[in-house]
């Protein structure tokens, strides 16, 4: 029989509310405006309502004497219940921080994906720009891919080989010796190189001119500038390789001499006299403070005697007319303190103490020495076999 508050209420017993269930005695409570906690038992309630009529004199007090014992301290059970309704408050609260804090990263994640991908179809999308004012795209116009001669770049393009962003110097190396033995215009070699660009190199291609991107020679300088593949670099390589610990000493002597024949072929050394201008010109760099280093490496001079007139030159330009002389690091040799006098005297020969040699004195340099430099110069033409 459901429960009627009315009918409580018109006449309560103790009998009646024994038989209630908690959620009954709840509205018995809430009906009276009796303050107790949710969370207390069913018969720490009871004993409250019990109270409440017993005060109002509604019920006898000797029903409390005949109700369940109830301990009145109910602080322990209330913490308890407190702290576990709390625990469960924190830990929904942790599940659905974690939540957010896991949209956010995919949002992230996401966004960061679509980034890329715009910028990646916005280089495609400049790359084809590039194809299609060449006019290498396949199928864009009937009349694309021939040419005066009757070349097609189209049949061409199936045998460029697979552009290499960890090997780019072999893959230049592999084209143009398939495109000699191939009988490839060299005019359309730019044309055909760039079908396969990726990475990087893609990206240094769109960035150059009309122009400049139908001249092979640029496109290849511009490529190996942007991996580093430059002469200098090629000289630090040389300078700076050192032995690996897993290395043997012929894999170690192996790749040192990779390295030196890279850098002389980048500075198209084939003779002895060219690779003696090599180390002559780098001892003398050496030798130099930064500034007019730097001057010389943006002249590219490759000649002695065109490096020290630029040198002479920035010295004039800079008012150093004696660069070096107050840096020991700035001289070829080391001067020798047996000649001369201590003092900076002059010397019978007409030089100051710490000269250089007695040659940069201002005297003639005798023939004998001028002959023997010619003959060492003629005899430095024999070409030299370097591996690429």
């Amino acid at each position: 029989m459901p429960f009627n508050l009315d009918k409580f209420v018109a006449s309560p017993s103790v009998e009646e509310l024994d038989s209630l269930k908690k959620s009954e005695i709840v509205k018995v409570a809430k009906h009276y405006g009796i303050e107790f906690q949710p969370l207390m038992r069913k018969d720490e309630i009871k004993r409250y309502v019990l109270e409440y009529l017993v005060d109002e004199s509604i019920l006898p007090s000797t029903v409390l004497e005949t109700a369940i014992t109830v301990p009145t301290d109910n602080t322990f059970e209330l913490k308890r219940l407190e702290m576990e309704m709390n625990k469960e408050i924190r830990l929904k609260e942790m599940e659905r921080e974690r939540e957010r804090e896991e949209r956010e990263r995919e949002e992230r994640a996401e966004r960061e994906k679509e980034e890329r991908e715009m910028q990646r179809e916005a280089r495609e999308h400049e790359f084809r720009l590039k194809q299609l004012e060449l006019g290498v795209i396949k199928g864009s116009d009937p009349k694309i891919g021939s040419d005066t001669g009757g070349f097609d770049v189209s049949k061409h393009v199936k045998f460029v080989p697979k552009f290499q962003e960890d090997n780019v110097e072999k893959f230049f190396n592999h084209f143009e010796k398939l495109g000699e033995q191939q009988k490839w215009p060299r005019d359309k070699w730019s044309i055909l190189i760039q079908i396969n660009f990726t990475g990087k190199a893609q990206e240094v291609y769109s960035a150059l001119s009309i122009e400049d991107s139908m001249d092979y020679d640029k496109v290849k300088r511009a490529i190996l500038q942007a991996y580093e593949l430059v002469p200098e670099a090629y000289r630090q390589k040389f300078r700076k390789y050192r032995k690996a610990d897993t290395q043997t000493y012929v894999e170690f002597a192996y790749q040192k001499e990779r390295h030196f024949d890279r850098w002389c072929a980048s500075k198209k050394v084939s003779t002895c006299n060219t690779l003696r201008q090599l180390m002559l010109v780098e001892e003398f760099k050496r030798c130099l403070n930064d500034n007019i280093k730097t001057h010389l490496e943006e002249n590219k001079a490759d000649k002695l005697s065109e490096v020290t007139n630029l040198a002479d030159q920035y010295a004039l330009t800079h008012k150093f007319s004696k660069v070096g002389q107050t840096q020991n690091k700035g001289q070829f040799s080391r001067p020798n303190k047996k000649y001369g006098n201590s003092s900076g005297t002059t010397s019978n020969s007409g030089s100051q103490s710490g000269s250089i040699s007695p040659t940069n004195s201002g005297k003639k340099q005798p023939d004998s020495s001028r002959q023997k430099n010619d003959q060492v110069s003629s005899n430095c033409q024999t070409k030299l076999p370097l591996r690429t």
